[in-house]
């Protein structure tokens, strides 16, 4: 087992060539927005203030807080402790400025393969978004030439705003309308095959609220059925749903706001039994889910 190497089917790293949304580097370790969450538990600092700081003062005062003023343990902090120590650096030191020197030392390729090796990773699975614009110019451009890198086509704004959504693909050239007709439900059947190809996207994604229910009378429900499923099903590629997420639950924290809900089990039956030629990925985010969620996929399972 500790030779044999993974892949990593749901990652938020990217290839060096799509540049600054590639986050590395112990500021971005110790600022991950599980540990911005922990380090208000023990701070009555004002949130604006704190986001006003830069990353590095930001790493400064949660390393201060959550790995020298108080014990590391969490898994978000353990998590921190385990990468600096499977790269060599001695974390008994608690020298932050020590580990800046460490990946200041090196090139992000240099990290990069590093990385790879040190966690036994074959290839990974991106996260990619077409509606980001930092993301959206990197695959009308260069594209990922890493073949260590997987695409994975995210389709968040499509499905959970698509009044906004619909605005950004009319610029783009797709014939859509706020009321989803027939020719709009064709144009973003054509929006997600080009980007699949595009991307050589491996499965569709999508982050869904606990209500999310599948059918119902709503543009989302009617998206994933009449767009999602049958492109899936025409690409022979999976439907990932992680089911579960609210946003932004204190807004104040960004992305370190969010939270979980239960979720509908009846929704993924439904799915399952009516689309038996797609295939599904499926996380609840709630561990109260999690018994149903095994028991439905035992009813569903194919070789």
């Amino acid at each position: 087992v500790e030779n044999v190497q993974i892949t990593d089917i749901h990652s938020h790293v990217y290839p060096e060539a799509f540049g600054d949304i590639l986050l590395w580097g112990v500021d971005e370790l110790v600022t991950y927005h599980y540990l911005i969450a922990e380090f208000f538990r023990y701070s009555d600092m004002e949130y604006a203030d704190f986001f006003a700081l830069s990353k590095r003062e930001q790493a400064d005062l949660i390393w201060q807080t959550l790995f020298i003023d108080h014990s590391p343990v969490s898994e978000a902090q353990r998590g921190v402790l385990t990468v600096l120590e499977k790269l060599g650096l001695d974390v008994k030191s608690r020298d932050l400025n020590a580990f800046r020197s460490y990946f200041d030392s090196m090139t992000t390729a240099e990290y990069v393969d590093k990385v790879f090796e040190v966690a036994g990773v074959k290839n990974l699975v991106m996260t990619n978004d077409p509606f980001d614009p930092l993301e959206k110019p990197s695959w009308d451009t260069i594209g990922n030439k890493d073949s260590r890198f997987k695409a994975a086509l995210r389709v968040d704004p499509l499905l959970n705003d698509y009044v906004n959504s619909c605005r950004k693909l009319q610029e783009w050239g797709y014939k859509v309308s706020v009321d989803l007709d027939q020719q709009s439900i064709a144009e973003v059947k054509r929006f997600l095959t080009d980007w699949i190809k595009k991307m050589d996207a491996l499965y569709l994604a999508v982050s869904l609220p606990p209500d999310f229910t599948v059918p119902e009378d709503s543009l989302r429900s009617k998206i994933v059925e009449q767009c999602v499923i049958p492109v899936c099903r025409e690409q022979n590629i999976p439907f990932a749903m992680m089911i579960g997420v609210k946003k932004l639950v204190n807004y104040k924290l960004g992305l370190a706001g969010d939270s979980l809900g239960k979720s509908k089990i009846e929704t993924v039956e439904y799915l399952c039994r009516t689309y038996p030629e797609n295939k599904f990925m499926v996380t609840m985010l709630a561990k109260e889910n999690q018994h149903e969620l095994a028991i439905t996929a035992r009813k569903f399972v194919t070789s």
